[in-house]
Parts: structure tokens; C-alpha cells; sequence
């Protein structure tokens, strides 16, 4: 008997455990509930809800295969070798088949859960499946992990070109096993259940992330690269919640984008090329988590950057925390997370780029704040995402690059529309004060709209000083 133990691959289709385990026998599939290990990790209350309703999907669709789904507690991942190989000797379990997970954590669990289960003589197989590319596999010519994503891009398309990943072909009913599915909880403890409206946002299953890529590479995808930076546009995939619970892979990502573009990388469709360099960016994440273990114990990449004097500036954290610095982008796409569980990603930069340099806050704080409130919070992709913000990461942002909050806002949302759709209060105000309520008369102030909580030129300044203040700023690109 074979036992699939699901962790971030919630999915029937192009799941490489689930086949590789179906094809070796009888199987029955296992999930272990962590709230204590997910509280630590800072996951967010929609996210979990949002594994559970994809697990009470998966389990009718291995149910329709005789695939037992078995729900397991595990308040930590330290308890994951008891509670596995227990349930490996109740069942009479052969081997254990999981696929490969990232971050210092994950890679600890699994190595104790395989000793635990070998030195029973239990087997324990791991599998590539949420990356196309093994971490260790794409490296320079030194034979270390790369720090520019151009470089690494270039190297993962000769690879792809050379050989293409295949999609993995889903498990065939088998006989049926003397084994009841138990039903996922709808909640667990420690995590408040999100609003039907936010539930609505984010159908659960395999069907409707399908629905979601065919109907992006379809009808959206051609135009991703002019419309992507637009966050009053459904110019995205909004496929990243269901990437990141594994839903659905980077496979099958990949090869429908490919289908749309005669099978081309690099040249043909403009949108298309861009979005197959955002599947980079996630696996190029991924590796940096591997290469650079420092990442995972929230340390800098850059390690002379731990020495930035970062204010300790509680009230301002809370106003960016709570969508009232004044500045309407800003607050736009901090309501837009509140109620959604996710922001749009050109916002994910602004807004990162005025904690981290406008306020001069320890990136730290909002990679926290993010994770704790996003549907799709991924360790390497929030990570990455902050610390190139912050200049501090792996191929980041040079530090005297600093969004202009205001240009940003006339730039990508030079109409208002998602302003005014996230900040009604504001909706009032034409286009020429929507973006700075500030350049209005003080007569004629907004009512219950908050001035802003820094000035953004002076705070660009501070900023800078803090960085040239660094005792060595070795990689750290300034102007010629």
C-alpha cells in the first residue's frame, strides 16, 4: 500500500506524487491539519480556509478513484514522524510518497519524517513537482545559485528548450479499499473564517483554476504586458492563490501559455513571453529560498544592509497596516488586501517601496503583515517580492530607485477608477485632485479622509541618507 501525503498540491491533474504513488499500487492519500506550525508561519486566516475548501474538492474527486483522503492532526511539524509512521503501521504502508517543498522548515520535516519511516523500513520518495527545475540543477558556472533573474532566465530557457517538463497523467480508478475518506474541517482553530464575499472572490477545485488559465490564455493573455500594470484592469491571471495551494503547477501554466504561442519562449506573442517570465520569477524565488538558506530566518540577502537604521515608527506602521496614510493609492490597495485577501502586484512594489523607503520601516514588518492577510502569501514570492523592494534582496531594486507614490497613481491609474472603487469617500474628486486630495483648498478639504503621514520628497531623502550611511554598500548599485 502506498500513502500520498498532500501538503501545497491539492490537485488531482499533473500531481507527480499522487501518479507516481497510484502507479505503484493501492494508495490512499493523507493531510496533516498544523494550525500551531501555520500560526508560526504567519499564514493567513483566508489562506487556510482556503486549503480546506480545496481539500473537501479533492476529496470528491479522489473519492470518484477509491482514493481514500485521511485527515490527520499534526499541531506542529516536529509531531509529523509519530503521527505518519503511526498511521504507516495501522495501514500496513509500503512507502510514503510526497512532493519536494522549500524553506528550512519543510526540508527539516521531511528529512525526520523520512528517518523516522526508513528505520522501519518504510520508503520515503520525494518528488519535483512545484517547480520545472530542481533547485541545485540551474547554477552559474561556478557552480553557484544565481542572484540575477536574467541570468537564471537565460538558463532555464536552454533547458526548456532542450527538454520540455511533460504533464504528469492523473491516477486510474483503482479497486476499491476498505477505508473511509474522513471530511475536512470547514474551520480549524486559531483562524477566523473570511466573509462569503472575500469566499466568493476564490472558488475552491481544480475545475475552476482551469477555468481561470483557459479563460486567461483565451482571451487576456495576448494583451498581459501593456495590461498588466493597470490595477483598475482584469489584466491578470489571478491564478496565484491557486499556484500556490497547488492547485494547479507551473506545468500546466506553462505548456497552455505555450499552446497559445506556437510553442514559443522567447519570441511570438509579447503578453505571452512576459507571463512565462512571471512563472520564472516564482521559480527563481524558490531557488534563491535553497541557495540562500538566510532568506527563511528573516535575514537581509544583502547581509550589509542588516545595519540600516530602520525607524521604529509603531503609529505609521498602523496607518499603512489600517489604509489611512493620506496617500489614496496607498490606502487603495491596502483595503483592496484587507477585503480580498490579495493585491494587485504593480500595487505589492508601491506600496512595499513607501513602507520600506517613504517611512523607512524594517521590510520585515509588512513581508509579516502580508503573509498574515494574503490568499496566495508564499514564503519565496513575498519574500523576494519585499526585499527587492526594499533593496536589501537577490537582483533588487537599486536603493536610490524609490516610487513616487503620487506618479505612480497618475500613471496606472490615471482615471481614479480603482481609487474610487476602494476609497468611496474620495469618489467626489475629479482626476486632477483624486491622486492628492492634499492640492485641494484646505476649505475644501475631504471629510474623513486623513492628511498624509509623510511627506514624500523629505522621506525620500531620509531614505537615502540611511543607505549611504551603510558601513559598506558592496553590491549595492548607485549612480554613475
Amino acid at each position: 500500500m502506498q500513502l500520498i501525503w498532500l501538503r501545497s498540491d491539492l490537485r488531482l491533474h499533473d500531481n507527480t506524487a499522487l501518479s507516481a504513488a497510484a502507479a505503484r499500487g493501492p494508495s490512499v492519500a493523507v493531510y496533516l491539519l498544523s494550525p500551531q506550525q501555520w500560526l508560526e508561519h504567519d499564514d493567513a486566516p483566508c489562506k487556510v480556509d482556503f486549503w480546506l475548501r480545496n481539500l473537501g474538492e479533492l476529496r470528491h474527486a479522489l473519492d470518484a478513484l477509491n482514493i481514500p483522503l485521511l485527515i490527520r492532526q499534526a499541531a506542529r511539524w516536529d509531531e509529523a514522524p509519530k503521527v505518519l509512521l503511526e498511521l504507516c503501521q495501522q495501514l500496513k504502508i509500503d512507502a510514503v510518497h510526497v512532493n519536494e517543498e522549500y524553506g528550512i522548515h519543510e526540508t527539516r520535516r521531511d528529512a525526520a519524517v523520512a528517518q523516522a519511516l526508513n528505520a522501519r523500513g518504510i520508503d520515503f520518495y520525494s518528488h519535483l513537482d512545484q517547480l520545472l527545475f530542481k533547485p541545485g540543477t540551474v547554477l552559474t558556472r561556478t557552480g553557484t545559485y544565481f542572484q540575477v533573474f536574467s541570468q537564471f532566465r537565460k538558463v532555464c530557457y536552454e533547458r526548456l528548450r532542450a527538454s520540455l517538463p511533460m504533464l504528469v497523467v492523473p491516477p486510474a480508478i483503482q479497486a476499491p479499499l476498505d477505508i473511509g475518506s474522513d471530511e475536512p474541517p470547514s474551520r480549524v482553530e486559531g483562524f477566523d473564517t473570511p466573509g462569503d464575499s472575500l469566499r466568493a472572490l476564490w472558488p475552491a477545485g481544480e475545475t475552476e483554476a482551469r477555468r481561470r488559465l483557459d479563460s486567461f490564455v483565451d482571451a487576456r493573455i495576448d494583451h498581459y504586458h501593456s495590461e498588466r500594470d493597470f490595477p483598475a484592469k482584469p489584466g491578470t491571471s489571478q491564478l496565484s492563490a491557486y499556484l500556490a495551494a497547488g492547485v494547479i503547477s507551473p506545468r500546466q501554466c506553462l505548456h497552455a501559455a505555450l499552446r497559445s504561442n506556437q510553442g514559443e519562449f522567447e519570441s511570438g506573442k509579447v503578453g505571452t513571453v512576459t507571463w512565462i517570465n512571471e512563472l520564472l520569477w516564482r521559480e527563481f524565488y524558490k531557488h534563491i529560498l535553497v541557495g540562500y538558506p538566510r532568506v527563511s530566518r528573516h535575514r537581509a540577502f544583502r547581509p550589509e544592509t542588516e545595519a540600516l537604521a530602520w525607524r521604529d515608527a509603531p503609529e505609521d506602521l498602523k496607518a499603512w497596516q489600517q489604509a489611512r496614510t493620506g496617500l489614496p493609492i496607498i490606502d487603495a490597495a491596502m483595503r483592496q488586501l484587507l477585503e480580498t485577501g490579495w493585491m494587485h502586484n504593480r500595487l505589492r512594489m508601491v506600496v512595499a517601496m513607501f513602507l520600506t523607503k517613504n517611512l523607512l520601516i524594517d521590510w520585515r514588518e509588512g513581508e509579516r503583515f502580508f503573509m498574515r492577510h494574503l490568499i496566495d502569501g508564499d514564503l519565496a514570492a513575498n519574500n523576494g517580492g519585499w526585499q527587492w523592494s526594499s533593496s536589501t534582496g537577490t537582483d533588487s531594486a537599486p536603493y536610490f530607485r524609490i516610487f513616487n507614490p503620487l506618479s505612480q497613481s497618475e500613471k496606472f491609474d490615471a482615471q481614479g477608477v480603482f481609487i474610487k472603487h476602494w476609497l468611496p469617500e474620495l469618489s467626489g474628486l475629479n482626476k486632477k485632485h483624486l491622486h492628492n486630495p492634499t492640492s485641494l483648498d484646505e476649505l475644501f478639504g475631504v471629510v474623513d479622509y486623513p492628511l498624509p503621514i509623510v511627506h514624500t520628497g523629505a522621506s525620500r531623502e531620509r531614505a537615502l541618507a540611511a543607505f549611504k550611511k551603510l558601513p559598506s554598500r558592496q553590491g549595492l548599485s548607485s549612480p554613475q
